[in-house]
């Protein structure tokens, strides 16, 4: 049975088996995974590391002439054959079962895959490392289990925070490990270890300037256009991302439509609110909104920021910064 990325230090614990196979399709866990092993490979006295990546016209005979040959220097050594297709072909399907079929104590070989496809799983090559190598899964973590990733990776340098904080920095990774990866090790290098609060969080993971994207949504909430203008203008002038402006400013709309839809089946806000979790600091403005604008002008307020969507990744023409002032300017008093 495959192990997943996070079980394999405990195995390498164990003892050091002589094949590895890590496939899957998320690179951050991938790489971290092969570090792990040739890591504890060189402890174990593997002094002599080759590595092979099989790209067109690669010849599978390297692969036999290094597993027959050690250095002069080096009593054990490491294989690191890298397939980054997921596909060896024929010959290097059977190449691979020779290779696993007719192993060494004094190599240890550490191949790298993508994710398998079904067709690749059932082949001969798939099936003989199956047989012979310790299979570690390296797959995406869903988006439902990707705050209590986060949560591992922060305990591992003794740092905590709350649920709200873990899946404000799982939406703003937007599923992407090795982006939260970075942040996180940016906490790590922030702050010092305990609970860390969401402000913490949200100012370094949005490294907060001069003029604040949430306060921006704040000013629209509020439907103060003066302050949404200038606030926007100030973001503009700092060169922000727009990207990062209209995911900031779309979740609240969201927000703000979903509770407007619960108050409409027959809940009041302060329930809504908290049933959909909004954070306290912004339940007050939330409720303001709710009770100031339909649900039909948030509907039209959200085509809206999916043709801004649109225009900031290159598929409509327009001016993005004064499409945003009108997003904003749909919530004005």
């Amino acid at each position: 049975m495959p192990i997943t990325s996070e079980e394999l230090p405990r195995q390498l614990a164990s003892g050091l088996k002589p094949l590895y196979v890590v496939y899957g399709d998320a690179p951050l866990l991938v790489i971290e995974a092969a570090d792990n092993i040739r890591s504890a490979a060189r402890a174990a006295g593997f002094s002599e590391r080759e590595t092979f990546i099989v790209e067109q016209h690669f010849k599978w005979s390297n692969l036999r002439n290094s597993a027959q040959s050690l250095s002069l220097f080096a009593e054990r050594k490491i294989i690191d054959l890298r397939i980054p297709s997921g596909k060896p072909g024929t010959e290097g399907g059977q190449a691979l079962q020779d290779h696993v079929a007719t192993g060494s104590p004094d190599i240890l070989t550490l191949i790298s895959l993508p994710k398998i496809d079904f067709v690749s799983q059932k082949s001969q090559w798939f099936d003989a490392l199956q047989r012979h190598a310790v299979m570690i899964t390296a797959d995406d973590i869903p988006r439902n289990a990707l705050p209590r990733w986060i949560a591992g990776r922060m305990k591992r340098q003794e740092q905590t925070t709350d649920e709200l904080s873990l899946e404000f920095l799982a939406d703003r990774c937007e599923g992407n490990l090795l982006a939260a990866y970075q942040e996180i090790q940016k906490l790590g290098l922030l702050f010092p270890r305990g609970l860390l609060s969401f402000e913490q969080i949200r100012d370094a993971v949005m490294d907060v300037a001069r003029y604040d994207i949430f306060k921006l949504s704040e000013a629209m909430l509020s439907g103060n256009a003066t302050r949404f203008a200038r606030i926007l203008e100030g973001l503009r002038a700092e060169g922000t991302a727009t990207v990062l402006i209209l995911w900031a400013i779309t979740e609240d709309i969201r927000t703000l439509g979903r509770v407007l839809t619960a108050a409409q089946r027959g809940g009041n806000l302060a329930n809504a609110m908290r049933d959909l979790r909004v954070r306290r600091d912004r339940q007050g403005m939330i409720e303001q909104a709710a009770r100031r604008l339909k649900l039909l002008h948030i509907e039209r307020c959200l085509l809206q920021a999916a043709r801004l969507d649109k225009l900031i990744k290159g598929l409509r023409q327009g001016d993005v910064w004064d499409e945003f002032l009108q997003l904003g300017l749909r919530f004005a008093k």
